[in-house]
């Protein structure tokens, strides 16, 4: 699999960089958010709690306003592990898909203790954040998937038949690798999603989301990263599914207005395919980030999913400073989203001065640890 060369980023670069990976996490985040309170609810449902316009504010959920459910501290252990992996290629054990499933079985690990076990040495410190430890509505495939130290693969997957949502949303960190080429973006995303979503159109909509992520976080249009996936996709058996949910997201954006309607008749059966395209419709017809979200969660289907995923793209285009800095400020969990993003640029953009043959930054080594 490819690698991130440090020494071509210049400072403009850097910067740019940055600002899109924050604004990718903050927006996979704040739509989740955004969307948690009303994941279970219809149309009908949700105006009636708030309004002919439906949602359109941070509300509260597990008992604040701005809380985040699993597919934000899914994003955040993939992001671990995407670091850990890079930091890990040092020792020439070098599989980055497994590095993600120890990430992920932290992960699991806050779903089932009170609290983090400061044994744990190796665990590194997301792992001991204590916000994190918090069981926000995992489905039965994420239980499944990292309930053991079995790790899923294309060969041998977790959940055959599963066709959620779920990997997706977990999957836009993968795009953030900027420095690889897209069919290993593809690849990775696809593998990671096979530990726990086993079904083609589950697994092949997280490379189709990572890889969309991909384009825009180099300075794409939207269109442009759609048809490179699709691009991608047309050689990968069972595509079909999600190739057409995109080519449909595409076509609907040119049929009037948008309407909570399109929107839930893309999004489908809720299945990843669906919300992949309900997202990426959202995410092209968006007025702007605030309208594109309000889009994303007011429908029939998973406003959860369709809301991190649209985040996540709106974020990883327009960078942080286009997302609403009202939602920002009562997000759970921002400064532990701020201090993982900007160790994952630095790690990406500087990886070598912090650990390689010329010397390696202990600090950073506790933080995410080689074991």
């Amino acid at each position: 699999m490819g690698a991130t060369a440090g020494a071509v980023w210049g400072r403009v670069e850097q910067q740019d960089f940055r600002s899109r990976v924050r604004g990718t996490l903050l927006g996979v985040s704040v739509g989740d958010a955004l969307g948690a309170p009303v994941d279970v609810l219809d149309l009908e449902e949700i105006r009636e709690a708030y309004g002919a316009d439906g949602i359109a504010d941070l509300v509260f959920a597990y008992g604040r306003r701005g809380a985040v459910t699993h597919l934000t501290q899914l994003t955040l252990f993939s992001v671990d592990g995407l670091i850990r992996a890079q930091v890990r290629r040092d020792t020439g054990a070098w599989h980055p898909p497994t590095d993600l499933h120890r990430a992920y079985l932290r992960w699991a690990s806050t779903q089932r203790d009170w609290g983090p076990d400061e044994r744990r040495k190796d665990d590194g410190w997301l792992a001991r954040e204590e916000w994190l430890y918090a069981r926000r509505e995992p489905t039965r495939a994420l239980l499944i998937g990292f309930g053991d130290d079995t790790m899923g693969t294309l060969e041998s997957p977790k959940s055959p038949a599963e066709l959620g949502p779920e990997a997706t949303a977990r999957s836009a960190p993968f795009g953030l690798l900027v420095g690889w080429e897209p069919q290993l973006v593809v690849q990775l995303a696809v593998e990671c999603a096979a530990q726990t979503h086993g079904h083609p159109t589950a697994y092949l909509s997280a490379g189709a989301y990572a890889v969309i992520v991909h384009g825009l976080a180099r300075g794409e249009s939207l269109d442009a990263a759609v048809q490179r996936a699709l691009g991608l996709l047309a050689a990968r058996p069972g595509h079909e599914p999600v190739s057409g949910a995109l080519q449909h997201a595409l076509g609907a954006v040119r049929q009037g207005l948008p309407t909570a309607a399109r929107v839930e008749e893309l999004a489908a059966d809720g299945s990843a395919d669906g919300v992949l395209g309900a997202a990426v419709y959202c995410a092209l017809v968006g007025e702007d980030v605030r309208h594109g979200l309000c889009l994303a969660v007011n429908h029939d289907g998973p406003s959860g999913a369709t809301g991190a995923l649209t985040g996540g793209l709106l974020g990883a285009l327009h960078g942080e400073t286009a997302l609403p800095p009202a939602w920002l400020a009562e997000l759970e969990g921002r400064p532990t989203l701020l201090e993982l993003a900007d160790d994952f640029a630095m790690e990406m953009t500087q990886g070598p001065a912090l650990h390689g043959p010329g010397g390696s930054s202990p600090g950073w080594l506790v933080r995410y640890p080689r074991a």
